[in-house]
């Protein structure tokens, strides 16, 4: 039999160590179905409910298997509907390669159905590499392209493949005029900065005596040297979200996340630093980094163009983090632990007993905050852990501290709704022997995620540890937009936009084949967490929230809370005493200089347990 241009496609794949494609059928990828079905299913083709949800979890299975993210769609509808997950990508800088179909060639141009102009398409979501193959001996290069180019450039790339084409017998490239010939592979290589450019940068380094360091997620490959420059310098560590898993939130110098989601000793940890040290992050809110007068800053960076954005930058260092650590570290002269680290380490730990506190805080009927902290103390050393867009986030990023081998992420850039349980998917086939968890808001739930809970009933079983939980925060609301509106506006919630439906998503989940519980009161809410971690199957906890626990920025005043007060009252005024109790209090312990004292316990009914 003759190995056709589909077939060949799946080889290749298979060569360049793919092992799961995600992916959703059509007539437009149907030569490759059938081929698929020659291979014996291998790659394995990985069915979602559609086809955004397949670029999501090529994402997911890139972030934490560090592996290229592969996702197939048919033509027209399949491929458009992939893009929202390849833009999630390419924002946050991970590699993934679409596979998308195209009607036949005889076919282009004549208006025909589901015929769009994919190149044009995709030419920006896939700027570094998007080609279609129309003749077989374009075959292997393009796929051996669009493969390292996704490794080395940490993006998207996109491989069209018109129907008739894929139907193709395979015919290699030969030796010969105007053909391609490639090799597959890619090389591992880490820059290092020129000698010049390190002096300079261990010479500003030396001279500050209040350092702040901000790492992402470029840093995660150089954690041993995080932390040696870090006591060399006498720094505090920041973490931009997409870093959070970069370094353990158990060192007392870590201050956890920064921006509008982050923490006060990550604020306050900038707005007082007189130098700057940022490595492989390229978080975008400037506000949130020292005046542009303040701080003298070294930026190290492997992309060369992303270096010296966000601040201006005295010395950028273009080169792989570890490695370049590595050569500046001998250069850098030892700081005496004083004032400002102990300043550093009293101010981190102070915020994690206000985090307790704020938990702890009572609620109708359950504080969020409260559900996510319960969660800190019980999550497995080696999970994996994915947060959606929305108020859910803001809660991961103040109240998990990552530790051990944990693995955490969301959607950073893009900021998009919907990928927590897609994320999570795609964690699972990047390490089935690991306990995954989503921390998704009802609206994302209600989006992308009880479609997908199908998908996770359909696979679980292959996974060496069944363990993917799906923690809903259902408040009814679209919070954060909310949110939004109270602090930015001074409006109060529109109904029609923001409320949602009340949806049983443990009994959905139970109905096909998973488990789950609904959760309604404080007193069962770390019942409920043990019951899911100890589950021999995914479990789904639908979790009843408050709608009014607000996420409040750490740069928030007083002015700005009463406004949101005053928005929230207006719309819902039988909350008044929560709204007091919960709004006003909760903000006066994240202020400077107030509130250092409280209950440290348990939420009322929770009898401390």
């Amino acid at each position: 039999m003759s190995t056709k241009v589909s077939d060949y496609i799946l080889q290749r794949l298979r060569e360049w160590d793919v092992e799961r494609v995600f992916a959703y059928a059509g007539d437009g990828i149907n030569g490759l179905l059938a081929a698929w079905g020659r291979a014996d299913n291998k790659p394995q083709f990985i069915q979602s409910r559609h086809e955004e949800m397949s670029a999501f979890e090529a994402v997911g299975y890139a972030k934490f298997s560090g592996k290229v993210g592969v996702c197939a769609a048919t033509s027209g509808p399949g491929a458009i509907h992939l893009l929202n997950g390849l833009y999630d990508a390419k924002l946050d800088h991970v590699p993934v390669v679409a596979i998308v179909g195209q009607t036949n060639r005889s076919a282009m141009g004549g208006s025909y159905q589901q015929e769009v102009d994919l190149l044009s398409l995709y030419k920006d979501v896939a700027s570094d590499f998007c080609e279609m193959v129309t003749v077989p001996e374009q075959l292997p290069n393009v796929i051996d392209r669009a493969m390292r180019t996704a490794y080395a450039r940490r993006t998207v790339t996109a491989i069209i493949v018109p129907a008739d084409v894929q139907e193709l017998d395979y015919t290699p490239p030969t030796h010969a005029f105007k053909m391609v010939p490639s090799s597959i592979g890619m090389a591992q290589y880490a820059p290092v900065p020129t000698a010049d450019d390190l002096t300079r940068a261990a010479e500003v380094l030396n001279a500050g005596e209040k350092v702040a360091v901000l790492i992402g997620q470029g840093a995660r490959s150089a954690r041993a040297e995080v932390e040696q420059i870090a006591d060399v310098l006498g720094a505090g560590v920041a973490k931009a979200l997409l870093g959070e898993d970069a370094l353990p939130d158990d060192l007392p110098y870590v201050t956890g996340s920064i921006g509008l989601l982050g923490t006060r000793p990550s604020y306050e940890l900038m707005q007082e630093c007189d130098t700057l040290l940022v490595i492989g992050s390229s978080f975008p809110y400037a506000q949130f980094l020292p005046d542009f007068d303040q701080a003298r800053a070294v930026q190290i960076d492997i992309d060369p163009h992303m270096i010296g954005l966000r601040y201006p930058f005295e010395v950028n260092l273009v080169g792989d983090a570890k490695e370049t650590l590595k050569a500046l570290l001998p250069q850098l002269k030892k700081k005496k632990h004083g004032s400002w680290r102990k300043k550093i380490e009293k101010d981190t730990a102070r915020w994690w007993e206000v985090m307790q506190r704020r938990a702890a805080v009572e609620a109708d009927p359950i504080n969020p905050e409260y559900v996510v902290h319960a969660l800190d103390a019980l999550l497995p050393h080696d999970a994996i852990i994915a947060a959606d867009s929305g108020s859910a986030a803001n809660w991961y990023a103040r109240h998990l501290r990552m530790r051990g081998t944990m693995r955490g992420s969301l959607s950073g850039t893009l900021a998009t709704m919907g990928p927590g349980v897609p994320y999570v998917i795609g964690a699972k086939f990047a390490h089935p022997e690991r306990p995954a968890i989503a921390l998704v808001g009802d609206g994302a739930m209600q989006m992308n995620g009880l479609g997908e809970l199908i998908t996770v009933a359909k696979y679980w079983q292959e996974w060496q540890d069944p363990r993917l939980v799906v923690a809903v925060l259902n408040n009814q609301d679209l919070n954060q937009v909310t949110w939004e509106m109270r602090a930015m506006s001074g409006a109060p919630q529109f109904l029609p936009s923001q409320a949602l439906p009340d949806v049983p998503y443990a009994d959905f989940a139970r109905s096909i084949g998973l488990d789950g519980v609904r959760v309604e009161k404080p007193a069962d809410v770390e019942s409920a967490w043990h019951r899911a971690l100890g589950s021999d199957r995914p479990f789904v906890i639908d979790f009843r929230t408050d709608p009014d626990v607000p996420p409040i920025p750490p740069h928030a005043d007083l002015d700005q809370i009463e406004a949101a007060a005053s928005a929230v009252l207006k719309g819902d005024s039988d909350r008044v005493g929560i709204i007091k109790q919960g709004l006003k209090a909760k903000v006066q312990e994240m202020l400077p200089g107030r509130g250092s004292g409280g209950d440290s316990g348990a939420p009322k009914g929770t009898d401390g347990k």
